[in-house]
């Protein structure tokens, strides 16, 4: 009889991150390790759908954009004259780290090169969007007293 996911099970699986058009926004591909309910960092509504999955099963999971990666924060979107920007940063998808005047960093990645200007968004990319994750279980075992002691070296992954 295959173990289901139940409290204090460890679990291993992989995932995609889906938009509201299927575009696959992010794969993960190397397996996520947690124990279930042990104060992991799954996303609590994940963690409550794989409650009683086993092995090979495929779950689904739809977040809004307050589940999921919270509101798109138009005050965290910038542009500047491409010419005031590095040049090591002048292409989309490149990453910035800022920092406040209170020494807190936090990474922009160019969204827009457009008109000899150049846009920044500390946003996380999923912001403001509905994303599935399309989750499929590796493995479920009882998990060991050091796991439940310690946790599991991964178990930050889905948040």
């Amino acid at each position: 009889m295959p173990e289901k996911i139940t409290q204090n099970k460890f679990v291993s699986l992989v995932y995609t991150i889906t938009d509201e058009d299927d575009n696959i926004l992010e794969r993960i591909d190397m397996p996520i390790q947690y124990i279930q309910g042990a104060r992991s960092q799954v996303i609590e509504k994940i963690e409550i759908a794989l409650d009683g999955h086993k092995v090979g099963d495929l779950v689904h999971v739809t977040l809004d954009s307050e589940e999921g990666f919270g509101a798109h924060d138009p005050e965290l979107t910038f542009s500047d004259d491409i010419n005031n920007v590095p040049p090591q940063f002048h292409s989309i998808g490149a990453e910035v780290e800022f920092q406040n005047d209170k020494g807190e960093s936090k990474i922009f990645r160019v969204t827009n090169i457009e008109d000899g200007k150049l846009t920044v968004d500390g946003n996380h990319p999923f912001a403001g969007k509905t994303i599935t994750y399309n989750i499929t279980v590796k493995e479920v075992r009882d998990a060991t007293a050091d796991e439940l002691k310690h946790g599991v070296e991964n178990m930050n992954a889905l948040h």
